[in-house]
Order: C-alpha cells, then structure tokens, then sequence
C-alpha cells in the first residue's frame, strides 16, 4: 500500500508526458501535411495528391515509375520517326545490308497486321508495364460477367492525350485483365499506319496490337474463333484535340462504323470508361474555327493523327501522377446481321451512347469526379 501511494506521483507523470508526446506528434503531422499542401500549391499545380501518393513509396521506386512512363511517352512520340530514320541511314553506310534485309522481310510479312497478327505473352508481361500501371496507378474495374463463348467489341472512351488507360489494360497483362475476365483475350486496335513503320511494327505487334482497319478487325471477329474483345478507341485523334482537365466531352455522334461492324458479326457492344484519362496532361485547346485549330485537322488528315499542345509535369514530358480508373460496362448484346440497314445502325448506336452515358455517372463520383461532371457527346 505505501510502496503504491508512493509510486502514484511518478506514474501521473508519465502519463501527462504520454499525453504531451501524443499532442506534439499529432501537431508534426498536422505541420507535414501542410507543408505537403504548400508545396503542392508552389509548384503551380494541385500536386497535394502527387506528392502524398509518393509518400509511401522508396526513392528508388518512384525513380523506377519515373523512367517507365518516360519510356513509354518517347516510344508513343518519337520511335517512329527515330527508327524511320536509322534504317534510312542505315542504307548508306556500310551495314545497307541490314536494312535490306529487313526491308525484304517487312514486304514479305506485310499482310501479318491484317491476319491476326503474333502477340508475344513475353512482351506483354515485361516487369515495366507493371512500374507503369504503379505510376498513376491504373485500375480495371469489372461491372459485369463476359462470357467466353462469344466476341465483344468494346468502345473505350476517352481517348485523352496519349491512351493510358486502354493501354495499360488491354495491351499489357499487367492490370489482371486475364483473371478478371477469363477465357477473354483484348486486342487494341491503334493507328494502322504504324504498322508500316519498320522495326515499330515488330514491337507493336509482339504486344499485340492490330490495325483499326476493317480488314483487320474483320479478320479478328470471323476467323479467330470467340473470346475475342477488340478494343477500339472510337474518339480517335480528333478526340484528343477536347482532352484537358475537368472535361469529358467524346466524338461519338457520327462515329457509327464500330457499331455496323458489330452487326455484320454478332458481337456484342461494351462500354469502356477510362475515368482520369483527361487529368494526365494539361492541353492548349484552340477554339473551333480558329487558324491553329485548322491546321490540327489538316494535320490529322494528311498523318493520321492530331498535334496537340501539351505540357507533362516533370521534364514536361511525364504525365502528372492521378489515377486512372477503367470501368468496363455490361455488353449490350447485338445480333448478326449481314447486311445491316442505317435504321439498325442507328438503332444500337443510340444504345451504346445511353449505356455509356448511365456508366460514366453510375461511376463518376467512386472515380474521383465531382457529381457536377456531365458527359458531353459532339
């Protein structure tokens, strides 16, 4: 009893020291998270998000992410034209042996593109798809069962700056896309003139992508057998041209071709919603009607695909790091019809746009967008 009245002083002590300890370190996170805050704001963004999703990640991690997203934005810009230009330059200097070669092979395999084309499961699994889907970081989200015993034509949506949603999950195995959805293989179908562009096409191809050509895609949904979902970004280049923060405006009005195809061969239509997509890189978007805005068209027209005048944040280059959340909706299910009239077209068009429609705002607010957001169809 005397051993315990004596101590009592010594241990309301240690509480009250227990107490200010606890009230100090609540105060230094208090004070971190501030200092997060204005740092973010310093550097002239909302960075708040960036800076605290690094918070739990090593120095060499965020470097590793940092030079796998760079990679990536060099090849999506410049690989072509870089690997255009060696083979050329390759011709007049003493190893023309090489590119002839290579030349000759190219002309020989020229049709693989349209035949299916020869994905590796090598490339597809590199360990550098996965630094990339841990940089923003991409998520797949399912919303409902595909069946493996028919083919699917997913329309994915928004095609933003550089795709990296569509990119991450159905041309890499990388997000889970296999177990997700079994017995069901995605194949991205991109620009179809790249598959011209030497050196390029074997890569593209080993990751397998394929043409958005109709011969591919023909080729891919009749004769590969079932379990096949194409995955066609139907805004295309001219919908990259609206990409920019706080927006979700997508050219679907008169992109109608995605869904004849489906009629000509029973396959059902998905809805795909890459929520963050237009987040990753602030854009200058010229007005309608305006001289530059002309000549990003007549760019398109003549190249295929639209200049756009970006800006990343580190290095300019890399995307800023927000998370991209790609919903994959519930098929809409389309009967084979081998000649399919315009009023059909129409018909499962208009579909599509309100499934797609009801997705994005079943999901806008579970993926980061306010309840404000609207979705804009031009």
């Amino acid at each position: 009893m005397n051993r315990y009245l004596f101590d009592q002083p010594n241990r309301s002590k240690c509480k009250q020291e227990t107490k200010e300890a606890s009230v100090r370190e609540g105060e230094e996170e208090e004070s971190f998270a501030t200092g997060i805050t204005k740092i973010g704001h310093l550097m002239g963004t909302d960075n708040v998000l960036e800076l605290k999703g690094k918070e739990d990640k090593s120095q060499w991690k965020v470097l590793i992410e940092d030079i796998s997203v760079l990679q990536w934005v060099f090849s999506f810009l410049f690989l072509g034209t870089a690997c255009l230009l060696l083979m050329i330059y390759l011709m007049f200097t003493s190893l023309w042996l090489f590119p002839t070669l290579y030349f000759t092979w190219q002309i020989y395999d020229w049709h693989t593109p349209e035949r299916g084309g020869r994905r590796t499961k090598f490339v597809r699994s590199w360990e550098v798809w996965k630094h990339y889907r841990d940089y923003f970081p991409v998520k797949l989200v399912k919303t409902a069962e595909l069946s493996p015993s028919k083919n699917y034509i997913m329309g994915c949506h928004p095609h933003g700056i550089m795709c990296v949603g569509a990119f991450s999950c159905f041309s890499t195995d990388r997000n889970g896309f296999a177990e997700t959805f079994p017995g069901i293989r995605p194949t991205l179908a991109i620009l179809a003139g790249l598959f011209r562009l030497p050196l390029v096409r074997e890569y593209i191809l080993s990751a397998g992508l394929l043409p958005v050509s109709k011969e591919s895609l023909d080729y891919l949904l009749s004769r590969t057998g079932v379990g096949n979902a194409v995955v066609i970004i139907i805004g295309g280049a001219e919908e990259s041209l609206t990409s920019s923060p706080g927006v979700n405006t997508l050219v679907m009005k008169h992109r109608k071709g995605f869904v004849r195809l489906a009629l000509e061969h029973g396959a059902d239509l998905v809805p795909v919603y890459s929520f963050g997509e237009n987040e990753l890189f602030p854009q200058v978007v010229l007005s309608e009607g305006s001289v530059g805005r002309r000549l990003q068209v007549l760019f398109k027209q003549i190249m295929g695909f639209a200049p756009c005048l970006f800006t990343g944040g580190r290095w300019l280059l890399l995307p800023y790091r927000r998370p991209v959340t790609t919903v994959v909706g519930r098929p809409i299910t389309v009967p084979q019809v081998d000649s399919p009239s315009q009023e059909q077209v129409d018909h499962y068009h208009t579909l599509y746009m309100k499934a797609l429609s009801e997705l994005f705002h079943r999901h806008k607010t579970s993926c980061g967008l306010a309840d404000t957001h609207v979705l804009r169809f031009i």
